[in-house]
């Protein structure tokens, strides 16, 4: 019997009966009171561990947790919500929201195709897409402490005290939270900044699986997520009253952690084809307003202070620039090559090499240029650039070429009609004209 075993401490007792029945824990610690004191060479003979105990003793480690099964259909959650509006009684809908958004166990039990099924991929999130859109599409229809325990119940979930990685499960809970309508209004903005904190946190390979589930998210809510962030941006970067946001000297981490969120939504819309969204509708015009180069200043004013103040930079870089000071505060090398365009074209070849680098490169077309001629020592300090550039338009527009046609009345070039069916050099030209 189990009590039987020569235990070796009070400490091992508990550890052992975490996984016994009440009774027998009982018992356990009535013998153990009658039990003679062990001394300390009989101890060190006696001294059984874990793995040594037989089979049929030994606990098993706790499982993952089991989702419980959910089985409202969107026509039950429909009907529910029918029946609400026409009645004022709400207790069904209250009830099935309150349960729902408890947990990232609850949400996952709510919204996931499966309850237990894995759908680890990055092809599948696992979520019943039409219904959660129709639980959220409703959600700002509710009564206001409807409205409130979803809130509620998303603060206790983002208050949970994480260990270890993240599951799957709960990468498609902030996927799923993440689509929430209620943050488009200032009054839930804190508890937005805290939802986009976790997410920005999250490893580079969580980071993958949501920048492929967010690019399957149908276009109208995938531009409503990136106006959302946009707006959040603005309002947090303009000055608020006292009594609707924090004073932006205790939450100057919220736009650096919307900005890492809103770069996800950006590589999901690199990567599908074609874009969802023009790259333009990323621009945040209230950037505009910004004086960039005082807050330079006011960076390198505050040296290695904790208080850092907020930094804007272009987007493209934003991931560079992490790059590079996570090198330098490892004392690795730093490759500086990685702030730049760099392109190599061989002078006998310029236009097709040219059209070659910049087509490759298409995510570091935001940096600043810098060309090498194949063959040739020397440092681009502008010089190169300029040469490139010069060369390259000479022979984009020359009449032999056949791009451009002159037109001597109006003393303009345009398109030639022969040549309109390449449209990759006419491409070449825009980019050309974006770096002049």
């Amino acid at each position: 019997p189990l009590w039987k075993l020569c235990v070796p401490s009070l400490q091992a007792v508990t550890n052992i009966c975490t996984y016994l029945p009440h009774n027998t824990i009982v018992m356990c610690m009535i013998l153990w009171r009658e039990l003679p004191p062990i001394c300390s060479d009989v101890r060190q003979k006696q001294r059984i561990s874990i793995d040594t105990l037989p089979p049929e003793v030994k606990a098993p480690f706790p499982s993952e947790p089991v989702i419980p099964l959910r089985t409202k259909t969107i026509k039950e959650f429909q009907e529910d919500m029918d029946r609400a509006t026409t009645s004022g009684d709400w207790r069904d809908v209250r009830d099935f929201y309150l349960t729902t958004f408890d947990s990232f166990l609850e949400i996952n039990a709510a919204f996931k195709r499966e309850a237990n099924a894995p759908f680890n991929t990055i092809e599948d999130s696992g979520v019943n897409s039409k219904f959660l859109n129709a639980v959220y599409d409703a959600l700002l229809c509710t009564p206001q402490d409807i409205q409130k325990s979803v809130l509620k119940g998303i603060i206790n979930s983002l208050l949970r005290e994480w260990k270890g990685p993240r599951t799957k499960d709960d990468l498609r809970a902030y996927f799923i939270l993440v689509q929430n309508p209620q943050y488009s209004s200032t009054s839930t903005y804190v508890i937005y900044a805290h939802l986009l904190r976790q997410i920005a946190g999250l490893s580079e390979a969580d980071h993958h699986f949501l920048v492929h589930w967010f690019k399957k998210l149908s276009p109208r809510r995938f531009r409503q997520l990136v106006e959302r962030f946009l707006h959040f941006i603005s309002t947090r970067l303009l000055p608020a009253p006292p009594d609707e946001l924090p004073p932006l000297t205790r939450c100057s981490w919220w736009i650096p952690a919307a900005t890492k969120v809103l770069a996800l939504f950006n590589a999901a819309n690199s990567i599908s084809t074609p874009p969802i969204m023009s790259f333009t509708d990323f621009y945040n015009i209230t950037l505009d307003h910004i004086d960039i180069m005082e807050q330079y200043r006011t960076w390198q004013s505050h040296g290695n202070s904790n208080k850092q103040p907020i930094i804007f930079c272009q987007p493209s870089s934003i991931n560079t620039v992490q790059s590079l000071v996570n090198k330098v505060s490892r004392r690795q090398r730093v490759d500086m090559n990685l702030l730049f365009l760099n392109i190599k074209v061989r002078r006998a070849q310029l236009l097709s090499d040219s059209l070659d680098e910049l087509s490759r490169k298409r995510a570091d077309l935001k940096k600043k240029l810098k060309v090498t001629f194949v063959g040739e020592a020397g440092l681009d300090m502008g010089g190169l650039t300029k040469e490139w550039f010069l060369l390259l338009v000479r022979q984009i527009f020359h009449i032999d070429y056949g791009m451009f046609t002159y037109l001597k009345d109006s003393r303009c070039h345009w398109f030639s009609s022969w040549k309109c069916d390449n449209y990759s050099e006419f491409q070449l030209v825009g980019t050309v004209s974006f770096h002049s």
